[in-house]
């Protein structure tokens, strides 16, 4: 819920947005690491873990091994949403 900036990272790129926004990443078997700092200055650090589908994991095994896949990372995914959890502001005395 508030107004900031973040970057984003993986071994496939860096990314740098605004908050709130909608950002494209590329996929990588590595989580997704994000710093960021809202406009009052508070910030948060972390990351979101890559996952794989099933359906993938049975076409990587039984098709071709997972060796295409492995190399190209096609078959991972970050979360289609993620909220960065921030402190909430301390307020004045």
């Amino acid at each position: 819920g508030s107004n900031g900036s973040v970057v984003l990272e993986n071994k496939r790129g860096i990314w740098e947005s605004e908050l709130p926004s909608i950002v494209s990443i590329r996929k990588s078997d590595d989580s997704l690491k994000y710093k960021a700092e809202t406009e009052d200055g508070r910030t948060a650090v972390g990351a979101i873990p890559s996952t794989m589908g099933a359906k993938i994991v049975a076409s990587a095994v039984f098709l071709d091994f997972g060796i295409t896949d492995a190399i190209t990372d096609k078959h991972r995914k970050y979360p289609a949403s993620y909220v960065i959890p921030v402190k909430k502001k301390e307020e004045d005395e």
